[in-house]
C-alpha cells in the first residue's frame, strides 16, 4: 500500500479542487465537539477530503440528508449542503469526489460477527451467500481463481448452505473441477460440514497425516471426516499467510460497506479432528490482525470481545482475564470490547454462568451471550436479575444476541436491567418458517435497545444486505416467506446498522460513529444502488462503490473494475 493510498486518495476517483467558503448550510457545523474549531481558517473550513454532490443520508436523529462532506485529520468538518462546496472548494486544497447524485450512508456497524475466524481461514476464502444454483458457485470460483496463484486452495468455510441452491446439494467433483482445473478447492457447509472438494484437492486431503475418506463424487462426510480436512488445512498456514488472510477478510468487509466491526471471538481449539470451523486458538488470533494494523494497513475498525468457556465454577479463565485486561483500552480503529457471546460453556445458565456473570458484574464488564432458542433467553435473564440485585448493572449494557424465540415479557424484563438485543437474519440461507425469527417488529416497538449484526461467517454471511433483505421481506434464500408479520423498514434496518449500533460498542466508540456529524469520524459508505428506492430483489445485492474510513479511500470499485 503506497503512502498515497495509505492516506485514503484514490487516483482515478480523485479530482483536486481549490477553496470552498460553504459553511452556512452545514449540518451541526456550528455545534460541532471542542477541536472542530481548528478546521477553520480565516472563515473557511480546512478539509483534506470532500464528497459532493450525493444523497447523503447522514442517518442523525433527524435522519438529514446532505449533499456535502468534509473530513480533517479523520474527522468530518462539515455537512451541509451548500453548493459552493463544489464551485470553489475547501481551504487547504481538499481532495474531492464527484458523487453524481449515488447514495451515501454512514460506514456500517455489525455489533456480532466473527471476522477475526475469517481472517484466520485457510485458502483463499470466497463467499457465497449470493450463489443460488451450483452454476453461480462455479462462476464464482472461475472469478476467484484469477486473482489466486495456482495451485492454493480456494475455499468457502460457512456462510452459505446448500439449500440456498435450487438443486439442494453441494457441487460435485467434476463440476469443481471444471471451474478449478489448477486450484485445489474446499467448501465446508456451516460448523463440520458436510463439504465437498475436487481433484486437486482430494489428493491433499488423502495424503493428510490424518487421511480424509473422500467419495468418488468428492464429498467428504460431516463432522470427524470434515474435521480432519479441517485440520489438514490449518496445519499449512503460516504467520503470513494468516495476515494475507486477515486483509483479505478486511478487503472484503469495506467492499460491502462495514466499517466497523465487533468480533466475538471463537471456540478454543484443541488441534484435533474434534474442532469445528469455530475453533480458533483464543489466545493468538488476534495476532495477523494486530500486525496489519501495526503496518498501519488495517482498512476497517475491529473491536475485540473475549468469548470464555470455563466449566469450572472458580471460572479461573475468566477470572484472568478480568484481572488483566482492560475494556475499551486501544485507538479508534482496534479496541477492546466486553466479554462474549460465552461467559462460560454452560451459556445458558447454571452456577458456572450465573458466577461469571456476577464476576463480570463486580469488575464493570459489558458482558454478551447468545440466545437460540425458546428457552435459553428466559434462564440468561433471571440470571441477569440475580446479578442485579447483588451488584446493579443497569449501566453496563448487558447484551443477549439472535434472540430468534425472545418475548415480549423477556424483552421487558431485559429492558429494566438496561440491557439490550442485537439481532441476525441467519435463518436466511436455510431456515423454514413461518415464524423463524427474530421477532424484529415486536422488538423494535418494545423499545428495548436493539443494533443488526451479521453473527458471520459459519452459519450466515457477513454480508449486510443479506440481512437487510431478510429483515425487510422475511424471505429466506429461495423467496418463501418465514417470517411474516415481522418485516420491518428499510430505515428502520439501517438506523440498526448504523446509529442504533453505536450503543453496542460503548466506550469512546458511541459519540464517534454510526452518523455523518461533525466531529465523528468520517466514515461514508456509497452505494452502487440508492438503497431507499432500489427494487426489493436487489436489496442483496447491493455493495459499496467507495469506502471512506477516517477519511481514506479504502474500497474504490472504479479502480478495482479498470
Amino acid at each position: 500500500m503506497s503512502n498515497e493510498e495509505r492516506r485514503g486518495v484514490s487516483r482515478r476517483s480523485v479530482l483536486r479542487g481549490g477553496a470552498v467558503a460553504g459553511t452556512a448550510a452545514a449540518v451541526g457545523a456550528a455545534t460541532g465537539p471542542a477541536g472542530v474549531a481548528a478546521h477553520y481558517r480565516d472563515g473557511a473550513i480546512r478539509a483534506d477530503l470532500v464528497l459532493h454532490n450525493g444523497r447523503i443520508h447522514t442517518m442523525d436523529r433527524r435522519h438529514r440528508v446532505a449533499s456535502v462532506v468534509a473530513i480533517r485529520d479523520g474527522r468530518i468538518v462539515y455537512v451541509g449542503n451548500d453548493r459552493r462546496a463544489a464551485a470553489h472548494g475547501f481551504d487547504g486544497r481538499p481532495r474531492t469526489i464527484d458523487l453524481r447524485g449515488r447514495t451515501a450512508v454512514p460506514g456500517l456497524i455489525d455489533c456480532h460477527n466473527h471476522i477475526v475466524l475469517m481472517g484466520n481461514r485457510p485458502g483463499h476464502h470466497t463467499p457465497l451467500e449470493n450463489a443460488y444454483s451450483v452454476a453461480d458457485v462455479r462462476a464464482g470460483y472461475r472469478a476467484r481463481a484469477r486473482r489466486v496463484p495456482r495451485g492454493e486452495f480456494v475455499t468457502t468455510i460457512g456462510g452459505f448452505h446448500p439449500n440456498q441452491f435450487t438443486e439442494g446439494r453441494l457441487p460435485t467433483l467434476a463440476e469443481l473441477d471444471e471451474a478449478l482445473p489448477h486450484h485445489p478447492a474446499y467448501l465446508s457447509v456451516g460448523f463440520a460440514g458436510p463439504s465437498v472438494t475436487n481433484s486437486l484437492g482430494r489428493r491433499f486431503f488423502e495424503a493428510a497425516e490424518l487421511p480424509v475418506a473422500v467419495g468418488p463424487d468428492g464429498s467428504i462426510a460431516a463432522g470427524t471426516e470434515t474435521g480432519r480436512a479441517t485440520l489438514a488445512l490449518r496445519r499449512t498456514l503460516s504467520a503470513e499467510q494468516r495476515e494475507r488472510g486477515a486483509l483479505d477478510a478486511m478487503t472484503y468487509a469495506a467492499s460491502l460497506g462495514v466499517t466497523t466491526h465487533l468480533d466475538q471471538g471463537a471456540f478454543q481449539a484443541t488441534g484435533t479432528p474434534a474442532d469445528g470451523a469455530a475453533h480458533e486458538d483464543n489466545h493468538a488470533m488476534h495476532l495477523p490482525f494486530l500486525a496489519v494494523y501495526a503496518r498501519n494497513q488495517g482498512i476497517v475498525r475491529l473491536r475485540i470481545n473475549y468469548l470464555h468457556q470455563d466449566t469450572d465454577a472458580g471460572v479461573p479463565e475468566l477470572t484472568a482475564r478480568l484481572r488483566h485486561t482492560y475494556p475499551f483500552f486501544g485507538d479508534d480503529m482496534v479496541r477492546t470490547g466486553a466479554i462474549g457471546e460465552f461467559i462460560a460453556a454452560s451459556y445458558s445458565g447454571g452456577p458456572v454462568f450465573l458466577e461469571a456473570a456476577r464476576r463480570s458484574a463486580r469488575a464493570g464488564w459489558r458482558i454478551e451471550v447468545h440466545s437460540l432458542t425458546g428457552t435459553d433467553f428466559q434462564t440468561q435473564i433471571q440470571a441477569f436479575e440475580t446479578v442485579h440485585a447483588e451488584t446493579p448493572v443497569s449501566d453496563l449494557r448487558w447484551v443477549i444476541a439472535h434472540v430468534p424465540r425472545i418475548t415480549p415479557d423477556y424483552l421487558a424484563r431485559l429492558r429494566a436491567l438496561g440491557g439490550g438485543v442485537n439481532l441476525t437474519g441467519w435463518q436466511y440461507l436455510a431456515g423454514r418458517g413461518p415464524a423463524a425469527g427474530p421477532p424484529f417488529r415486536t422488538i423494535l416497538d418494545s423499545g428495548i435497545p436493539a443494533g443488526m449484526s451479521s453473527d458471520g461467517m459459519q452459519i450466515a454471511p457477513m454480508n449486510p444486505w443479506i440481512h437487510a433483505y431478510y429483515a425487510v421481506t422475511g424471505r429466506n434464500a429461495l423467496g418463501e416467506v418465514i417470517n411474516d408479520g415481522q418485516q420491518i423498514s428499510r430505515r428502520e434496518l439501517l438506523t440498526l446498522y448504523t446509529r442504533a449500533n453505536q450503543w453496542f460498542l460503548g466506550g469512546p466508540d458511541e459519540k464517534l460513529l454510526g452518523s455523518l456529524e461533525v466531529g465523528r469520524l468520517g466514515d461514508v459508505v456509497v452505494l452502487d444502488d440508492d438503497y431507499f428506492t432500489v427494487p426489493v430483489e436487489r436489496l442483496r445485492r447491493l455493495r459499496a462503490d467507495l469506502t471512506v474510513v477516517g477519511g481514506a479511500v479504502v474500497h474504490d470499485a472504479d479502480d478495482r473494475q479498470r
